[in-house]
């Protein structure tokens, strides 16, 4: 009885299938399409693309500082005395450099030593120059081997310095500052501007460009202040009076600054730009260089 009830099932839906395709095909091709269009999408997930990782390699540190810090060390010590401060530091940085033999009665010199020059020799070598000077003015120029590791995160000097001959001077191009700058109403404003920066003559604010934002130097560092030279880039700098409107123009003013210890000679680039019948700071740097050039 068991099978029959089975058998009688199977028939059942075999007859019902029948009919709902019989169904189908009476309602017209519009019911079979929609039949066939109404179908399950079946979608396909894709593997989601994975985060591309960036290696960069760290850039090894430059060792100009662990070398200004190992001749500093390395010039107050002696072999005399390998316990001393200097001395430590020193072996510690170059395990493998002597120290320097000094005489008994010599005295440690305080030395002012400073960074001239850093080179990479290629792979984790560095060479570094530095100049070390001594309580009497005289100046070395030593040379130091440094190797650093792969990180730049460690450095060992790998040999003893050594004493090389100063730098040359290099050739300095012709300045572009040839227009002298009469008295008037730029070089008035340039004189103003800088007593004002430089010793608290009145407020910088009122000669800036708009949009530019400078503090003056604080404390003032100079009890007087003259401006022996205005010279310029642009003709637009001799004439007389103020130009039109967004002129611009490029100068460097020659200062001499007086305080209790003396005279300083200084100089400044500048630039002004003329607005609404004066003269207005847009752009300060202090040092001028040679070859000019817009300051930003």
């Amino acid at each position: 009885m068991a099978a029959g009830v089975r058998l009688e099932s199977m028939r059942r839906r075999v007859r019902l299938s029948r009919i709902a395709v019989w169904t189908v095909i009476a309602a017209g091709p519009i019911a079979l399409c929609i039949a066939v269009t109404s179908a399950p999408t079946t979608v396909r997930a894709t593997t989601a693309a994975q985060p591309t990782t960036v290696h960069s390699a760290a850039a090894a540190a430059n060792p100009a500082g662990y070398a200004q810090l190992f001749i500093s060390a390395w010039l107050r010590s002696s072999s005399d005395e390998a316990t001393s401060g200097p001395a430590r530091l020193a072996q510690s940085m170059a395990p493998d450099v002597d120290l320097p033999d000094t005489d008994a009665d010599a005295q440690a010199e305080p030395w002012v030593v400073t960074v001239v020059r850093t080179a990479r020799r290629g792979g984790d070598a560095w060479s570094v120059a530095v100049a070390a000077q001594d309580a009497g003015g005289s100046v070395r120029y030593y040379t130091v081997p440094v190797a650093a590791d792969s990180r730049g995160a460690s450095f060992t000097v790998t040999g003893a310095p050594g004493v090389v001959a100063a730098p040359t001077r290099a050739k300095v191009p012709k300045s572009p500052y040839g227009v002298s700058v009469p008295d008037g109403d730029l070089s008035g404003a340039v004189k103003e501007f800088l007593a004002a920066y430089l010793s608290g003559a009145g407020e910088v604010d009122r000669y800036l460009a708009p949009g530019l934002a400078l503090a003056p130097v604080s404390p003032a560092p100079y009890a007087a202040l003259s401006v022996q030279q205005v010279l310029a880039v642009e003709g637009a700098a001799a004439g007389e009076g103020v130009p039109a409107g967004g002129t611009t123009v490029h100068v460097v003013a020659r200062v001499e600054a007086r305080d209790g210890d003396g005279r300083w000679p200084l100089a400044y680039e500048l630039i002004l730009k003329a607005r609404s019948g004066r003269w207005e700071v847009a752009a300060v740097e202090a040092g001028a260089a040679a070859q000019g050039g817009d300051v930003r």
